[in-house]
């Protein structure tokens, strides 16, 4: 009879360990998520913005069409990489996509800046200041997101790359580590954008 309750308390520890483990996964797993649709709800507002900003442009920048298609162009290719990214975060190509098609973005964007520099007229414009400011405001709210998702994704994998969760979290649904979110200008996109009228 002793055996038997020694057995059952045996298996009842390893249980609760067991859950205490696929429990960490899921908490860790979903923190992880959540920073990802902060930094989704940033790059969708940095795209509602761009196309107010070069609509205000354009009657400014005429001869210059072609800078503000790329701006276009790259913020439509973003946005799209974005819905991709969105039904699968943990993927990491789709991760990958998502940065390359923001970095093209940021480049795209620095040409406009540059651009912007030679037309007084629209450096003055009170509307374009606005705007500039709502996208720098942006930009550095994405950089917080990203930074509070890479650190929950560091905390994800830290804690599944580690024994004994290295062994049972491919059992508990969690086969692979979660993808950082980063930028081949990882040192550049570290400084809040310049902004210049």
């Amino acid at each position: 009879m002793v055996s038997i309750l020694v057995f059952l308390a045996v298996v009842c520890v390893v249980g609760l360990f067991f859950m205490q483990i696929f429990n960490r996964l899921v908490l860790l797993k979903n923190r992880f998520l959540n920073a990802f649709s902060q930094i989704e709800v940033q790059l969708k507002r940095r795209y509602d913005l761009i196309p107010s900003l070069v609509e205000t442009a354009k009657g400014y920048l005429k001869h210059e069409s072609e800078t503000l298609e790329k701006v276009i162009s790259a913020r439509n290719t973003a946005s799209k990489s974005l819905k991709n990214t969105q039904q699968n975060p943990a993927d990491p190509t789709l991760m990958g996509a998502l940065s390359q098609a923001n970095q093209e973005l940021s480049s795209a964007m620095s040409k406009l800046n540059f651009v912007m520099e030679d037309y007084p007229d629209l450096k003055a414009n009170e509307t374009m200041q606005q705007l500039h400011e709502e996208i720098t405001t942006t930009e550095n709210k994405v950089a917080f997101a990203r930074q509070a998702y890479n650190d929950s994704v560091m905390t994800y994998n830290t804690y599944r790359q580690s024994f004994p969760q290295n062994i049972l979290s491919t059992t508990f649904g969690h086969p692979n580590d979660a993808t950082l979110l980063e930028f081949e200008d990882t040192k550049e996109i570290q400084q809040a954008p310049k902004v210049s009228f």
